[in-house]
């Protein structure tokens, strides 16, 4: 297993690998890894900065391929076909990792993916914008340290309107202390020198999962991967908002284990 990567590694089977999203960590899946366990050996890194996995170094600018190195180190020494899993910023690593691995990725799924530098390249400058407001707002409080500032904000925005309100002191105060390395994540998915072909596989059976009713960047970014790559399937989860995952499990997770089982 890569050195200096925290990974949860559960079951016996073709090899699943999990990407959790931002402000949060590879415990995100454990109704998922439940369900996949009997089928599958389950791989769940924490992304960089996540549980035990060293922050990023923060030598220059974060980029996809970063995150993705870890992808890689967990899958050494692994021979058979892989499918990959992710979540929003996780499903942005998962689509560089595909890329990267090439013909041994045999299914990627996608939740709520969130490279939205392929906005800008599509000339959506108002979604574009809109990702790059909470961008400028986390970076700034990131550089000053203010994180207490920065989390409201951002947990409004990702979670909805209201839940940071509604959360209790020690689950603000967890939510604040995971949220440093997003000012490095929103670096890798702003990259303006990304391109489609950098994140989208062709050959790659894929599934793009997202709420209709989901924050306009993350709405568009599957508008445009679904007019570059009109081979992959798509499925809706109404309700469930961005963070449908993890909130409404029941309704994501049997979307997954039947694209793996079909793939």
């Amino acid at each position: 297993m890569g050195t200096g990567v925290d990974v949860l590694e559960a079951g016996a089977g073709p090899p699943v690998v999990l990407l959790h999203s931002s402000v949060s960590g590879n415990r995100q899946w454990k109704a998922l890894v439940a369900d996949l366990r009997d089928r599958h050996r389950v791989l769940a890194p924490n992304l960089l900065g996540y549980g035990a996995t060293p922050p990023f170094d923060g030598a220059g600018p974060q980029r996809l391929t970063d995150q993705a190195a870890l992808v890689h180190a967990v899958l050494e020494g692994v021979d058979e076909p892989v499918a990959l899993v992710g979540h929003s910023f996780g499903g942005a690593v998962a689509m560089r990792a595909a890329v990267e691995l090439g013909d041994r990725v045999r299914a990627l799924v996608l939740l709520e993916p969130n490279p939205v530098a392929l906005l800008a390249r599509d000339g959506r400058d108002d979604a574009f914008a809109e990702a790059c407001a909470l961008r400028d707002h986390v970076q700034r409080h990131g550089t000053a340290g203010t994180w207490t500032e920065a989390a409201p904000r951002f947990a409004d925005y990702w979670l909805g309107d209201g839940s940071w309100d509604a959360m209790s002191a020690s689950r603000r105060a967890a939510f604040v202390a995971a949220l440093p390395p997003n000012r490095h994540e929103w670096d890798a998915v702003t990259d303006p020198a990304m391109t489609i072909d950098d994140v989208a596989p062709h050959d790659v059976p894929t599934l793009v999962v997202h709420d209709p009713a989901t924050r306009r960047p993350i709405r568009e970014v599957v508008e445009v991967l679904a007019a570059a790559r009109p081979a992959w399937r798509s499925a809706t989860v109404d309700g469930g908002g961005h963070m449908a995952p993890l909130v409404r499990p029941d309704l994501v997770n049997p979307l997954v284990t039947a694209f793996l089982a079909a793939s």
